[in-house]
């Protein structure tokens, strides 16, 4: 059945999920602000770190499942497919952090090649053990999430992060209150607390429209077995984690380019100010999936509506970038010193139209996705990743540019890269589309 979408329509499914991304980007820095102020914040900041960073490369096979969702999970054949599907990738990706948590596995990994004291490894340790229900809680609330944007109740998701959140808070009060855990573990504690609570109060919020997808057995199932289906989301599940990969080599060639020091310092207070406005873009994929599952016809309004979130993003964060907002937001806001003021300016005024282009690939991205070719999205961020890594290293050997200016210059260009690769398959797409529509 096709439903006519409007920009109305598509901004009353948007900004919900906008706001529930914006809730999740406060996440990691709130609990960082009770470890820091918690016994040995040093040693516990590192070892959260780290185990952070172990749970998002554990749970990276699993993000896609909210695309995959709001595709898929709506007739009764694709639901139960994928429900089952996605039970078990996420029973995978629990035993694959359990196998890192094994001994003779871990103290390598740890001591060896990361290069940790004792010390924090053993802090490490004990918040994996704690982080251990993360990844798949993830996974599934994930999938449920699909469910309700597919059914166009994104309010009901944005429900289901606010209890992830007060579920994190209480817990962590409650263990800086009452426990004598170490800050790293009350912070892996009170992460996997607020997300088994939103797989929970989710799937509570979806029980309506899981009896509806149920319920609806009239139309052929998009995904005729699980082998197909693990064609369509393989790809998927490899584009979170070649991402992931961005930021760690990133960090490696600000360390050994013009004002290491400075440009390490300025780094996070960047990437903190873009990903505000970038987030308000992340949220639309799964938007424009939606929209489109409801009908080829919305193609043209959906696009239109990307459009104008690309410039209201792309203006925002211009509107601090090129006027004197950048010394408030830097020095008053940030504390910055003068010196580092400077030099934090013109990569903001680079990444300013970063926003513009996460709408945009989002949008590619969701094109694709509509109609299955999942192959190019991941080939698209593999592109985006070598030349991010290519244009930073001739940049930091060559230039005589601060690293974090060089690194700025690399995301840009590596996103547009990315842009330019995904306008073939996108347009092949679309061309296909119009000639079944006439």
């Amino acid at each position: 059945m096709t439903q006519q979408a409007t920009l109305k329509s598509i901004y009353r499914l948007w900004w919900p999920l906008a706001v529930t991304w914006l809730m999740m980007a406060i996440e990691g820095p709130y609990l960082a602000a009770i470890i820091a102020r918690m016994g040995e914040s040093a040693t516990n900041l590192a070892a959260y770190g780290v185990a952070y960073a172990f749970g998002l490369i554990t749970e990276a096979p699993v993000i896609m499942l909210l695309s995959a969702s709001t595709r898929l999970a709506r007739g009764r054949y694709d639901y139960l497919r994928l429900r089952l599907f996605s039970v078990a990738l996420c029973g995978l990706v629990t035993l694959f952090l359990l196998l890192l948590l094994v001994p003779s596995v871990f103290i390598p990994l740890t001591t060896t090649l990361l290069g940790l004291s004792a010390d924090i490894a053993a802090h490490v340790n004990q918040a994996l053990w704690l982080l251990l229900p993360w990844p798949a809680a993830i996974g599934m609330r994930r999938f449920y999430q699909g469910v309700l944007i597919a059914h166009h109740q994104p309010g009901r998701v944005a429900v289901g992060t606010a209890v992830r959140l007060l579920s994190m808070s209480l817990t962590a009060y409650l263990l800086w209150s009452l426990s004598p855990l170490p800050g790293a573990s009350l912070g892996a504690c009170s992460l996997s607390a607020g997300v088994v609570a939103e797989a929970l109060a989710t799937r509570w919020l979806a029980r309506r429209v899981i009896t509806r997808s149920l319920n609806e057995t009239g139309d052929a199932a998009v995904m005729s077995s699980y082998a197909a289906l693990s064609r369509f989301y393989l790809p998927l599940a490899m584009t979170p984690l070649i991402g992931l990969s961005v930021h760690p080599v990133v960090t490696f060639f600000l360390g050994h380019s013009y004002k290491p020091l400075e440009s390490l310092a300025i780094m996070p207070v960047l990437y903190a100010l873009t990903f505000l406005f970038r987030a308000l873009g992340l949220s639309y994929p799964e938007v424009a999936i939606a929209t489109l599952k409801d009908g080829q016809q919305n193609r043209l309004v959906v696009r239109k509506f990307a459009i104008y979130l690309a410039i209201a993003l792309g203006g925002g964060l211009s509107l601090i970038a090129f006027t004197p907002l950048n010394v408030a937001w830097f020095a008053t806001l940030s504390g910055l010193s003068a010196e580092l003021v400077s030099l934090a300016i013109p990569p903001l005024q680079i990444m300013a139209f970063f926003p513009a282009l996460t709408v945009a690939i989002g949008y590619q991205r969701a094109i694709l996705i509509d109609a299955g070719r999942t192959l190019p999205v991941t080939l698209a961020t593999a592109l985006e990743a070598v030349g991010i890594f290519s244009i930073l290293a001739v940049l930091v050997l060559y230039s005589a540019l601060p690293g974090v200016t060089s690194a700025a210059l690399a995301y840009l260009l590596g996103r547009l890269l990315a842009l330019l690769y995904l306008c073939w398959p996108c347009a092949s797409v679309q061309g296909r589309n119009e000639q079944v529509i006439t």
